[in-house]
């Protein structure tokens, strides 16, 4: 029986591998499936070390509630293991890698941008979320003292509130200790006028809040370049 032959980074061409796109340009140019692609150096017999990152982060794997980085961090090594390509040794390089991750930014919280109006959280995910072709929902988390502690995905979608549920909304709140949290989400037309829907849902999510002691601060609504604050209009 030959060996299962595994795909690797060096099957790639040489101005796609992502080791050689972060020493000409830095690692801040490579995507998280690049980097993450570099700690697993090899793929399986199915698929590259890339596609292997990409299928990971994507939520696929093991058909996570959260995906991307916050998947994987909250996905245990056994988890990990079970993965087709993964095992015991590359989950455990996955999982040292984000509490390094971790640890540097709670050494260094007074790095953290400190949020003290709408524009400034605006600020934050506008270029990112402004070109999005679907509405995707955000959490800027918040120290008591407004860091930022993360910028969370909540999901992404329609906005309606069979989707934004305040149990999953707030557990994210409670797991990362935020004292405060800024909802954003982007309108793909570009307008970010809001809709009754946006309006009523922001009001049960304020309530909910409440209940639990986490000050729902805002709900920024992105559009083309421009944005909305429901706090600022008034709206609530």
């Amino acid at each position: 029986m030959h060996p299962e032959y595994h795909l690797t980074i060096k099957d790639l061409p040489l101005d796609s591998r992502p080791r050689e796109r972060l020493i000409k340009m830095g690692a801040q140019a490579l995507s998280n499936a690049e980097l993450l692609a570099l700690l697993l150096g090899t793929g399986s017999r199915m698929e590259t070390a890339l596609q292997l990152a990409q299928r990971l982060l994507a939520g696929e794997a093991l058909g996570w509630h959260a995906s991307g980085l916050r998947g994987l961090l909250d996905a245990g090594v056994e988890e990990l293991s079970k993965i087709h390509g993964i095992g015991e040794a590359k989950a455990t390089r996955i999982k040292a890698a984000l509490e390094l991750g971790r640890r540097l930014i709670a050494e260094t919280p007074d790095s953290r941008p400190t949020i003290k109006s709408p524009r400034e959280a605006a600020g934050l995910v506008m270029e990112e979320m402004r070109y999005l072709d679907r509405e995707e929902f955000r959490l800027l988390l918040l120290s008591t003292k407004n860091h930022v502690i993360a910028v969370e995905t909540d999901f992404v979608g329609s906005l309606n509130s069979s989707l934004v549920h305040p149990r999953e909304l707030f557990r994210t709140c409670i797991r990362r200790s935020a004292a405060a949290v800024i909802m954003v989400h982007n309108h793909p037309s570009g307008d970010p006028t809001p809709s009754q829907e946006d309006i009523q849902l922001t009001r049960r999510l304020i309530d909910a809040g409440t209940l639990l002691g986490i000050d729902v601060l805002d709900h920024l609504i992105i559009g083309d370049g421009v944005f909305i604050s429901m706090k600022e209009k008034g709206i609530i």
